[in-house]
This record gives C-alpha cells, sequence and structure tokens, in this order.
C-alpha cells in the first residue's frame, strides 16, 4: 500500500503567509506568527509563539490499521521557559502533532521543556474526548536541527487506550507558550502516512 502524504502541507504562497490549501489556523490566545519559509532547498513551516498559542489542522481519513505510522521532521529553537505537560498551568509544549480518532480519541505527539521523553500521560480533557500524551523530545539537548519522527499510532492508541485504533479524522498542529508566559519557536516538514516505519 503506498504512503499517505498529507496533502498540502508545504504550500509555498508569494509572501509566504498563509492559507494553506485544506489547513485552518486556529487561534487559542495571542496573535497568531505562522509562516513558510526555506530552509536549503526546502519549503518549510514555521511557529513563533510569545504568549499565545496557536495551531493548523486539517480534516483527513486515514485507517490506522492500513497505515499506522505518522512520519515528520521538525526542528525546536526556543522552548517554553518552565513548560511541563504534565502539570495544566505549565502545558506548553514547543511542538505538538494531534492525532485525532474518530472515537474523540486524541493522541497528542509533543516536545516538551521538562517531562521526559517517553512519558505517556493522560491529560485532563472535558468529556468525552480522551488524551493520552505522548513526550518525543524535551529539552534543547536536540534543539537547532531537524529531528525524524515515526510512531506507530495503532500501537500507541492500544497502549494509550487500550483497543484498537479507528480511523484518523483530522490532525493538529500546534505550538503553546501562553502558561508560561513565554515564548518559543519551532518549525516542520514531511509529514506522511505510511504502513511501515522508515
Amino acid at each position: 500500500m503506498p504512503d499517505a502524504f498529507i496533502p498540502r502541507l508545504i504550500d509555498l504562497h508569494m509572501n509566504g503567509r498563509f492559507p494553506l490549501d485544506g489547513w485552518e489556523l486556529k487561534v487559542n490566545s495571542g496573535q497568531p506568527d505562522v509562516s513558510t519559509t526555506k530552509d536549503g532547498d526546502a519549503v518549510v513551516l514555521h511557529f513563533e509563539s510569545v504568549k499565545s498559542c496557536l495551531s493548523l489542522e486539517k480534516g483527513v481519513d486515514v485507517d490506522a490499521a492500513k497505515l499506522p505510522y505518522l512520519a515528520w521532521r521538525s526542528k525546536v529553537t526556543q522552548v517554553p521557559k518552565g513548560g511541563d505537560s504534565r502539570h495544566f498551568w505549565t502545558d506548553d509544549p514547543a511542538t505538538q502533532v494531534l492525532v485525532a480518532f474518530d472515537d474523540r480519541h486524541v493522541l497528542p505527539y509533543i516536545w516538551d521543556t521538562t517531562a521526559p521523553q517517553g512519558t505517556m500521560e493522560n491529560a485532563s480533557s472535558p468529556p468525552p474526548v480522551h488524551v493520552c500524551t505522548i513526550v518525543c523530545r524535551s529539552g534543547m539537548a536536540e534543539a537547532n536541527r531537524w529531528i525524524a519522527e515515526s510512531h506507530n499510532v495503532a500501537a500507541d492508541c492500544v497502549r494509550a487506550f487500550g483497543k484498537p485504533a479507528p480511523h484518523v479524522k483530522g490532525l493538529r498542529l500546534q505550538i503553546n507558550s501562553q502558561h508560561t508566559g513565554s515564548a518559543a519557536e519551532s518549525y516542520f516538514a514531511d509529514m506522511v502516512f505510511r504502513n511501515i516505519e522508515q
């Protein structure tokens, strides 16, 4: 089965601004600062947050049983000072890739400031949404360079919620710094669903 590339994740416009086809900008607080920019020969997404929370969302329809691996690249140049996803009042990851299933279960994959890599934690959320956060990276040790991520969302759904993964209905790319009143900066590129890990 071929990869399921997420349509139009990266799309350079004349002024490097939005909208990107099919992606919707959501601003929870503060002023959005999202753009496309060049990184070498590649066009990538640039997120910047100062005491703000913003995201890009897109509806998809992916069978996680057939295409269980979600891969992307990210680069963080600034993590929110004092950020720690284990507490609501410091829940400010530098990057979030949220995978929303069609049964109101959500897996956010994050780059945190403090919570250790590998942490898997149920997040408080209004019912009937069920959220379990997975820390992919933490701190600045791997900052300022592109990191390739690949995660088996089907297996992670079983680990997090104890049940097989349904279809993926949406994706969200997000940056936060409003809880800590600080700042963050990150980049995204090359998001794709695959049937095998690469």
